[in-house]
């Protein structure tokens, strides 16, 4: 992207250049635009809950900008010849309950026949221009709050390889078709300075987007990050996705390990995640009452580090 010749346009008010979850254009003084799409192939094989999981994940990028879902489209690959009719439509079924969760409305779509069967949503939805949330503005001293236990990528590769058994099944589904609406609507009576959703980067790469934007050092405490059980005896089989090892490699000269933390652990910290939860930064004089706030209200969030001192490139420690 960055050899295209793009044109600015001042009411781009969110575009490519910090990496961002979404696009956010500026209609008028009280409402701007959010643009979001999202699909993938399968990662559980109940269709019906890979619609769920799906529409999730895509709604979860308005979530993470402060903003409310208004409409969703499908975006669908699928492979007629291979696959039943029926397959398709209880995805469709399952992204159109998560949809209506959200309280958008599905407006349409477009279908492709491909080898691989695909689907998601392209999302719009809408904020107030001066409640825009980005992975930038983080401030020092500011508490970091994750909203979901981390380790699906790991799960899906278990899942996929027919060694999940069904605990772990339940726990990947049920997380990642899980709605980040609660802890947005619970978090926005906090004033987050910054936040993110943990997605195919990992915990590693998302925290270092927003180091990078905020230009900050962000500390974890890795004992104090939410890791899903079962993803901890899998990573020992040797079950991380590629994409894990990838992000290692491609981050590892801006985020620091500390040497005693377990392997498998710190490895996890870089596990591509799908519909992962948000990561908020707060001020230290509101971060614990945000925090018992998500908790009350059924979110699964836990204080897992701050926001350092002054780093032009960005960094993230793990320690």
């Amino acid at each position: 992207m960055a050899t295209l010749p793009l044109i600015k346009d001042p009411r781009l008010l969110v575009g490519l250049e910090a990496s961002d979850d979404a696009g956010v254009y500026l209609l008028n003084d009280d409402t701007a635009l959010i643009q979001t799409l999202d699909f993938f192939t399968p990662i559980v094989d109940n269709p019906y809950d890979f619609g769920r999981i799906a529409a999730a994940n895509a709604l979860s990028d308005v979530y993470a900008m402060g903003g409310k879902p208004l409409t969703a489209m499908n975006i669908v690959c699928f492979p007629a010849g291979d696959l039943p009719e029926e397959a398709l439509r209880e995805t469709l079924e399952g992204g159109l309950e998560k949809i209506h969760e959200s309280g958008a409305v599905l407006a349409g779509g477009h279908s492709v026949e491909d080898a691989e069967f695909k689907y998601g949503l392209s999302v719009t939805g809408i904020v107030h221009p001066g409640g825009i949330w980005t992975n930038g503005g983080a401030k020092t001293g500011d508490r970091l709050i994750l909203t979901k236990p981390i380790g699906t990528g790991i799960l899906a590769v278990a899942v996929k390889g027919r060694i999940a058994d069904p605990d772990a099944i339940r726990d990947l589904t049920e997380i990642t078709a899980t709605l980040n609406k609660n802890a947005a609507e619970t978090a926005a009576a906090f004033s987050p300075t910054a936040c993110t959703d943990v997605t195919g980067f990992g915990l590693a790469g998302h925290l270092l987007e927003m180091a990078r934007a905020s230009g900050r050092e962000i500390r974890i405490d890795t004992d104090r990050v939410p890791v899903i059980a079962s993803a901890v005896g899998y990573g020992q089989m040797g079950l991380f996705p590629a994409g894990a090892y990838a992000n290692k490699k491609h981050f590892s000269r801006h985020v620091t390990v500390d040497p005693g933390i377990n392997d498998i652990l710190a490895d996890i910290m870089f596990d591509p995640q799908t519909s992962g939860g948000l990561v908020l930064a707060i001020s230290p004089s509101r971060a614990a009452d945000c925090l018992a706030a998500l908790c009350d209200q059924g979110v699964d969030a836990h204080l897992i580090g701050e926001v350092a001192g002054e780093d032009a490139c960005g960094r993230v420690v793990f320690s």
